[in-house]
């Protein structure tokens, strides 16, 4: 069987060897070897650590944040369309997915097996240093909570009409091989379960770089988890939680542009390594995004509107260029050689996160507004509406992946707005496109497995 079952056979020998190698693994098949039970693979610390590493890996292909994830969520936007250059994501951009055409599934679920083999080991039959072994294992329940989220907003019928989530994988070779689709509020207090339980295990002690999840990377994860399901008190304590630590900091105005050329920066709480074995390369997001450089494709082309959509003076219009008469983003993940890391939540997302949050229980929103406003050479704020922090999170997260969720999020139709957008007409909140359908190889292999509506 494909995809989940495919998963569910997977053996230590084939996820350790990937992962100390840090190689993405979309062309590999198991063999007969990969039967071998993960019980006698696991050893010690060391062990864990390149499964770990592996599913950190798996991330950054091309398929899931290394681009194809964060595409899909500005091409059906007013932000960004395809242009077709290379034939690149105008199926995405025009709404004409169908089962042939699923997104990212075989790679979540990838994710997703790596970590409940880490979560399913036990610290004290191993060698090696236990606290960091479950400092490791607080790592791994994050990552299962970050990853079944990134599949609920694309798959979840809770934009179009339905209550059915995804399945909840929680096992690795688990009994049940056919699992069947959580409902969407099943997996809403799953996703927040393995957050908190991932914070619970993160030691502080062993935190050196945003490249790997921290102590206090579940909790930003968690707020956007709150904000996007109107959960607007987990949004707004798990939102304290970070800001209160005092770890990060808004990148300053000067220093705007040129951070999404740094690894590692101030404001940085989760970000994805790609190392030269990582690099996707050509099929990077700079590729796409881009025309300059050998082997860029371009097709990811920016909607003429946008350049309206900043005031006079804020730095975060430096993202935006020419490039042959064609408006572009030439800001954000510039290194057309693959190689700069990719942010999965940054401390302003937070920010505003929060400050969305102080809006909706009738706290404060104005202060956490005004204090990204200050470093974005803008004028400070007087008032704070719904409308206003949705213009600021497009303004501050565009070609990040964050815009059409919150269109959908905030029940909003997507708007044709420009000729220069791929689908024909305005797309109502509510349409069965809101959902992706479930990949035809998971359908066919999967016989607890529903289909979204009209697929």
């Amino acid at each position: 069987m494909k995809t989940l079952n495919i998963l569910s056979k997977l053996t230590i020998v084939f996820l350790f060897i990937a992962s100390i190698n840090a190689c993405t693994t979309d062309d590999l098949d198991p063999s007969t070897e990969q039967n071998k039970p993960v019980e006698g693979g696991i050893e010690s610390d060391a062990n864990l650590y390149g499964i770990v590493k592996g599913a950190y890996s798996r991330m950054t292909a091309s398929g899931y944040y290394g681009r194809d994830y964060i595409i899909n969520n500005e091409v059906r936007t007013d932000n960004c369309f395809s242009n077709g250059n290379s034939g690149r994501f105008t199926t995405q951009a025009g709404f004409n997915y169908s089962e042939n055409t699923g997104f990212f599934w075989d790679e979540a679920y990838r994710v997703i097996a790596s970590a409940n083999i880490v979560i399913g080991v036990n610290p004290d039959e191993m060698t090696g240093d236990v606290d960091y072994i479950k400092h490791m294992q607080g790592q791994a329940y994050v990552l299962r909570g970050l990853v079944h989220f990134d599949l609920l907003k694309q798959y979840g019928q809770q934009n179009a009409g339905g209550s059915l989530g995804v399945p909840y994988v929680t096992e690795f070779k688990g009994e049940d091989l056919t699992p069947a689709r959580k409902s969407v509020d099943e997996c809403v207090t799953m996703i927040l379960a393995d957050l908190e339980m991932g914070y619970s295990m993160l030691n502080e002690d062993y935190d050196d770089s945003p490249e790997f999840i921290t102590k206090y990377a579940p909790k930003a994860i968690a707020s956007s988890v709150g904000v996007y399901f109107k959960k607007w008190d987990v949004a707004k304590s798990a939102a304290e939680v970070v800001i209160n630590s005092g770890m990060y900091s808004i990148i300053p105005a000067d220093q705007y542009v040129s951070s999404f050329g740094v690894d590692a920066s101030p404001n940085s709480i989760f970000e994805l390594a790609f190392s030269s074995t990582d690099n996707v390369g050509i099929n990077g997001l700079a590729y796409i995004y881009r025309t300059t450089g050998g082997g860029s494709y371009g097709d990811v082309q920016v909607l003429d509107e946008v350049a309206d959509l900043y005031d006079e003076g804020d730095v975060r219009e430096g993202i935006l260029g020419m490039e042959d008469d064609m408006l572009r983003n030439i800001g954000k993940y510039p290194d057309n050689q693959g190689y700069d890391n990719v942010g999965v939540i940054r401390y302003e997302e937070v920010l505003l996160n929060y400050a969305e949050a102080q809006l909706e229980t009738g706290g404060d929103a104005l202060t956490p507004l005004n204090q990204l406003a200050a470093e974005r050479g803008i004028d400070a704020y007087t008032e704070v509406t719904k409308d206003i922090l949705i213009d600021e999170r497009r303004k501050e997260l565009i070609f990040e992946g964050r815009r059409y969720d919150d269109l959908v999020r905030t029940g909003s139709d997507i708007e044709k707005i420009s000729l220069q957008q791929n689908f024909a007409a305005t797309i109502p909140y509510g349409d069965y496109r809101m959902a992706w359908p479930i990949p035809k190889a998971e359908m066919d292999a999967n016989s607890n497995m529903v289909q979204n509506d009209n697929y």
